[in-house]
């Protein structure tokens, strides 16, 4: 995510078995915590950017969704390359680059916001995206490492859960920060000069609000600095891409990876254009300053929905839940699509609350049985975090080709839950163990 996808689960450099000495490191646990909120929040954050740059740059759907493109490329790109820096310098160190990688992202919104280009933002949020994928490689198992074995799961759902309270939090300041400066004058209204000065004008803020995160993650970064060689029994083995690409011929595994691909996709594909759909004039109607607050509904369900499903999930087979989940998924957006005013709105945004369990459900079933290959699972099912940059680009395709209908390019999450169901009932029963 986004999950923002939920994707706390990525790239793991050092696999985690039950007989994995705990790391020595008593307080590390609340620094990954914050880990795990902060590329959390940046990454739903992208969900409000959207719609200013949609607005400043007069972009068409598939050209504004080249914003999560390259952000969730960095996921294919920098994730395998990322987990080998980890190993070679540290989980400490490696937070420090990626934090450090992140701040360079935030500060390059300043030349691209001055300049009013609209492709130096795509390359600040693709350096941006590089430092969160570390972050990332760095928080997750980390997090399993700082305590006993048989509590890694509790400790890890907890970690998500801060998350979750990122991608939440952050789309809501964000929204007043950044949407709430749209001017009633259009950018489609002007030309020359004038354009040109108001881009600058409207663009400053979104430069302002992106200095004052690089400078939180300098801060956060120093610290980790201080306290670098604070980690002790830390290490790592060494594994092939070629190790995890032949795992991919497992049908159980092949499948969940390309859900994982369908899932993040589907989920920030809607995630981009909630504000766009619900501002239009079948939904609400109202202006995107003044509705943007609502998309906390869609990432705050996915976090309620997360300990809802914790509970069901002891009770029920994971896969039918997922199913599940994934019906419930299609439903809502068909009455979405098909309704109009609240009931459209707010179908939309109950999506969020079917998304909650799917990331980490779909990563456990397809990693089920892998044993030692696990490490070599997580690496494949991060790069296919990638379907992010894929499907959001999609879906702005069939938008742009239906004249801008958000509602029937609905189709495309659609068909990505429908296989998502599908995978829910095919590994509805145990795995077998792996080869």
């Amino acid at each position: 995510m986004a999950l923002a996808p939920d994707v706390s689960s990525s790239t793991d450099p050092m696999p985690v078995t039950d007989d994995s000495p705990p790391v020595d490191a008593p307080g590390l646990q609340y620094f990954v915590m914050g880990l795990f909120f902060i590329f959390g929040g940046i990454t739903s954050l992208n969900d409000v950017i959207i719609p200013k740059l949609k607005e400043l740059f007069t972009l068409s759907y598939t050209e504004a969704m080249l914003v999560q493109f390259c952000f969730f490329a960095a996921y294919a790109i920098i994730g395998i390359p990322g987990a080998k820096l980890v190993k070679k310098i540290g989980y400490m160190r490696g937070a420090v680059a990626g934090l450090c990688t992140m701040m360079l992202g935030c500060l390059l919104f300043i030349p691209a916001s001055q300049t009013a280009t609209y492709g130096i933002f795509l390359f600040a949020l693709f350096i941006l995206a590089s430092g969160v994928v570390i972050v990332q490689v760095v928080a997750n198992p980390l997090i399993s490492l700082l305590g006993p074995p048989k509590t890694a799961h509790s400790r890890l759902t907890f970690a998500q859960a801060f998350n979750s309270f990122g991608t939440w939090i952050f789309p809501l300041v964000g929204a007043g920060l950044i949407l709430g400066s749209l001017a009633n004058v259009s950018a489609d209204e002007l030309s020359g000069a004038e354009l040109a000065s108001y881009r600058q004008a409207e663009s400053e803020v979104i430069w302002t609000t992106y200095m004052g995160l690089a400078i939180a993650i300098g801060i956060v970064a120093a610290v980790v600095w201080i306290f670098r060689n604070r980690l002790k029994g830390e290490k790592h083995e060494e594994t092939s891409i070629a190790d995890g690409l032949v795992l991919l011929k497992r049908p159980r595994f092949g499948y969940g990876a390309a859900c994982i691909f369908l899932y993040v996709g589907a989920e920030v594909a809607i995630g981009s254009v909630i504000i766009n759909y619900l501002s239009t004039e079948r939904v609400l109607g109202q202006p995107e300053e003044q509705i943007a607050t609502m998309i906390g509904f869609y990432w705050g369900g996915a976090m309620i929905g997360r300990f809802i499903g914790s509970y069901f999930l002891r009770i029920f087979s994971p896969g039918k839940i997922l199913a599940f989940n994934a019906i419930g998924a299609i439903t809502l957006i068909i009455i979405s699509a098909n309704t109009g005013g609240e009931v459209a709105a707010y179908s939309l945004l109950a999506v969020g609350l079917m998304n909650s369990i799917m990331f980490p459900t779909i990563f456990s079933l397809a990693c089920e049985k892998l044993g030692p290959r696990a490490a070599d699972g997580s690496g494949i099912i991060n790069v296919a975090i990638c379907g992010g940059a894929i499907v959001p680009l999609l879906y702005g395709v069939v938008a742009d080709a239906t004249g801008g209908n958000l509602a029937i390019a609905m189709i495309i999450p659609v068909i990505c839950y429908a296989i998502i169901a599908g995978f829910g009932v095919f590994a509805r029963r145990p795995a077998q163990d792996a080869p």
